[in-house]
């Protein structure tokens, strides 16, 4: 007999505990769920995601909440052989008793683990009805009592929200944060299902080492067993490659219930990131075999990858670098951060975890950090992340706090830790765990206890007002070295070797002067590199179609209304926001203008950071930065936030910002930027004082001779003011920065200009775009534009923006006589555009590709366009 499942996803209801009334119990339309889903089915409570509706739900957080199932179940064997019947709970949210038939079975406090309860003896017969019940009792107050009740041991600390979440293993963004609602879940959250089994296969895994030379792999694999019988049950393991076997081997089970085989490969096909090599992977499969009868009892297999990957953490002239290398290739590691994908992680499909990742490949971004106060993120997640070949960086589930380390909650941890580094160890893609999310920012704020040279006692870290530093620098290492050793381990994000959290020499920072701290300039961005650089944001609208969607009142479709403000969840975001846009732009306070201003705001902080950052990549033996990674990549509710996609999956201009700069062979343009936001500076430097640099930043792995192209373009014209730079045989180096033209001087258009002891004529001034092009022969790979600062001291009179339209209706010839600053399609559900929130250069058409809409139905704008949103002509 082989093991069976039998899934409870279907005939539950569900009540809110206290209530005893004739219709409390609602019908759930399926399992996997959350309280305020199946409550929203039933007409219980309004949409949280729409107007102030957040405030109306609040409610559902106070209240203990119950589900229940009947079901029936085969409980005779139907051979000589004994079957063993289990339940698997895959997740409960959070605090839940389960029952079968009334007799209690389980009690969890930990929503990221997994749960499988022997239930053989107590199922009633094949044509009884079981009754399974699940209590879940309200988090927001246990954790309340969890405060108390330890407080007199340790300091409760939260930057986000309330003190309450800390000692609760839940994914801490339940109880709100600066970009999310507080809706506070329960229910059965990951699948529920009966399991049958004469024996089973617990797990199958590998654990391998990649030799120096990339030429062989070797290791172990491992498999455990359970109700296997010593001595006679055996086990054989393959694996293979695209069907073809290459390492089999039978073995017997003996009383441990875990059988280790070694194994060798020579030659390996490695496993990739994206854009360095393929993505091979290997299957791994083990079958359960009894003697005699040789029959099949369970199979268990799994796709696993091999590669060879290291954090290069070496002394140099500027600190110690902090970056990736994989199969000896070192890897500018461009990407994003990623929050949870929903507020209701029963919502997430598996289809939808993928389409989030190809949006990276589609973005040029081979790394997406999973953010500490999520979740260990669905298995889904990471299958994707292996095919496509993204390098996964995980945090532990701990975020912007003080967490304690009392013996249950060290209990509890370690629970969730083995079960999470076991269920994630064959993943090729995920390369790095990480200790928390910012705790070390809390110990630096809040002056908590840490003498990191001086004190290496894990037994003293417990006794001071910092004990969890014993979990990310004692307790977890420990851990991942037993379950998964291949894999990195870093103490924390930000950290570097115990310095403070900001230091740019070493380790990753999180690089928030740009909007949060000091509030820098986004054109400092290069001022403001670090080795790595793990967070950095600027928030932007979403598109009007989410906006409109979230906020159904038009009398509150504007920018400042009550409840635009209430969705925007960042701390002072309104006056953050409008000093960044009056810093930059003439201001349009219209809904769509204004949206469209954050939304090139937010391109343009992506592109003057990215490239700078990506420029720094430099050379081998001197990589100052190893990479970059945006706050955030998603959503998990329709907001303004600092999110590049919403979260309908609409991707905002500094989407496709990104792209551009993460090319394989991008090419980066950089001017001065004199100061204009101090009370004695002189905004008339720009016109007198004019340096440039061009370099090109290239990931390929050979070299390349190109053609760079510089022009100087009129803002005011459109014509050259200047004879272009042509320079034709520039070589680019391979997985490096290429200088091509450094600090030149471009001397002042207008002679008056250059007499300071006379007063500046506006009149004379003509601004000038700087455009960077790199060919190689016909092709076009990249281009680059650097426009004067701020964008306000622009004047736009009209651009005459062309559009031709292909005869097959599937893309957009676009072409303007004037340069135009910030083209921007108004993107919608469904819609797919090769590129958006890009610059047209007179003499130049832009070639959009367009599907899932009509092209005669896109609106566009543009930096000072007439009206602030437009159609394309009919022509």
């Amino acid at each position: 007999m082989l093991s069976s499942r039998q899934y409870l996803n279907r005939g539950w209801t569900s009540k809110q505990r206290d209530d005893d009334s004739e219709n409390a119990w609602l019908p759930v339309q399926k399992v996997p769920s959350q309280v305020h889903i199946d409550l929203l089915a039933n007409n219980k409570i309004p949409d949280p995601f729409i107007d102030l509706n957040e405030l109306a739900v609040q409610w559902v957080a106070e209240k203990d909440w119950v589900y229940r199932v009947p079901f029936k179940c085969q409980t005779e064997p139907t051979t000589d052989k004994v079957v063993t019947t289990d339940i698997v709970f895959e997740g409960l949210d959070t605090f839940a008793t389960v029952y079968l038939n009334g007799i209690q079975i389980l009690q969890s406090e930990n929503m990221f683990l997994s749960h499988r309860v022997h239930v053989t003896e107590l199922l009633k017969g094949n044509e009884s009805e079981n009754v399974l019940e699940i209590v879940f009792e309200s988090a927001l107050l246990r954790g309340r009592e969890l405060v108390k009740e330890h407080s007199h041991e340790h300091r409760f600390i939260a930057r986000q929200t309330a003190d309450s979440r800390i000692p609760v293993r839940k994914a801490q963004y339940h109880w709100g944060w600066d970009w999310g609602p507080i809706l506070k879940t329960a229910g059965p959250w990951r699948p529920i299902y009966i399991e049958q089994y004469v024996a089973r296969i617990d797990d199958v895994w590998a654990q391998n080492e990649v030799s120096k030379d990339l030429k062989r792999c070797s290791g172990s694999i491992f498999a455990k067993t359970s109700g296997a019988r010593p001595g006679n049950d055996k086990i054989l393991v393959s694996l293979s490659l695209e069907g073809n076997t290459l390492f089999e081997k039978q073995c017997d089970i003996d009383s441990s219930d875990l059988v280790e085989i070694s194994y060798n490969l020579d030659d390996p096909k490695l496993w990739y990131p994206h854009g360095y090599g393929e993505q091979n992977r290997y299957t791994l499969k083990a079958v359960l075999i009894r003697q005699g009868s040789q029959s099949t009892l369970d199979s268990k297999s799994k796709l696993i990858g091999f590669r060879r990957c290291k954090l290069i953490q070496e002394q140099d002239s500027a600190g110690k670098s902090f970056y990736f290398r994989v199969n000896d290739i070192d890897i500018f590691a461009g990407g994003s951060c990623w929050i949870p994908g929903d507020s209701f992680l029963s919502e997430i499909s598996k289809d939808r975890y993928r389409d989030w990742m190809k949006l990276m490949i589609e973005g040029n971004q081979i790394m997406i950090r999973i953010w500490g106060g999520g979740i260990y993120e669905n298995d889904s997640f990471l299958d994707a992340c292996d095919e496509l070949g993204i390098l996964v960086w995980h945090d532990f589930c701990f975020a912007c706090g003080s967490y304690p380390t009392y013996p249950a909650f060290l209990e509890s941890v370690a629970q969730e830790a083995k079960l999470n580094l076991r269920r994630f160890r064959s993943h090729p893609s995920l390369v790095i765990w990480t200790g928390n999310n910012e705790d070390y920012q809390v110990q630096e704020r809040y002056r908590l206890d840490y003498r990191y040279e001086e004190d290496k006692d894990p037994e003293s870290w417990l006794k001071s007002s910092f004990p969890a530093r014993y979990i990310y620098e004692y307790f977890l290492p420990k851990l991942v070295k037993q379950e998964d050793p291949s894999v990195i381990y870093h103490p924390s994000s930000p950290w570097g070797d115990g310095k403070h959290t900001a230091d740019p020499t070493v380790g990753d920072i999180h690089q928030w002067n740009i909007w949060h701290g000091a509030m820098n300039k986004y054109q400092d961005s290069h001022l403001l590199s670090g080795r790595f650089i793990s967070e950095f944001g600027m928030e932007a609208y979403p598109h009007l179609q989410t906006i409109r969607s979230m906020i159904t009142d038009k009398q509150q479709q504007y920018p400042g209304s009550m409840t635009m403000d209430f969705r925007n969840k960042a701390y002072d975001h309104e006056r953050r926001l409008m000093t960044y846009i009056a810093e930059n732009f003439q201001i349009r306070y219209d809904l769509p203008s204004f949206t469209h201003l954050t939304q090139v705001m937010q391109a343009d902080t992506m592109s003057f950071a990215y490239k700078a950052w990506r420029r720094q990549w430099g050379q081998p033996g001197a990589r100052l930065c190893g990479g970059v990674l945006v706050w955030q990549l998603n959503d998990c509710w329709p907001t303004m936030s600092w999110a590049i996609v919403d979260y309908y999956l609409i991707k905002k201009p500094a989407f496709y910002a990104i792209a551009r700069a993460l090319k394989p062979v991008a090419v980066g343009v950089s001017r001065t930027c004199h100061e204009w936001t101090k009370g004695h500076s002189n905004p008339t430097l720009d016109a007198r004082d004019t340096k440039f640099d061009v370099w090109i930043a290239s990931s390929r792995l050979v070299s390349l001779e190109a053609e760079v192209k510089v022009r100087f373009i009129s803002i005011r014209t459109g014509r050259d003011v200047l004879k272009p730079i042509i320079l034709s045989k520039v070589s680019v180096q391979p997985n490096a920065t290429t200088n091509v033209i450094g600090n030149r001087i471009i001397p002042p258009l207008s002679p008056q200009f250059e007499d300071t002891s006379k007063p500046f004529d506006l009149s004379l001034y003509d601004p000038y775009v700087i455009h960077a092009t790199v060919m190689v022969g016909d092709e076009v790979l990249a281009t680059d534009a650097a426009w004067p600062q701020p964008l306000k001291y622009l004047d736009f009179p009209d651009r005459n923006v062309d559009f031709r339209i292909a005869p097959e209706r599937d893309h957009i010839a676009i072409s303007a006589e004037r340069p135009v600053k910030g083209f921007v399609f108004e993107e919608t559900k469904g819609m797919k555009l090769s590129d958006n929130g890009f610059d047209l250069i007179p003499g130049e058409k832009k070639q959009i590709k367009v599907s899932g809409t009509d092209t005669e139905s896109l609106r566009w704008t543009y930096i000072g366009a007439p009206a602030a949103s437009l159609e394309i002509p009919q022509l």
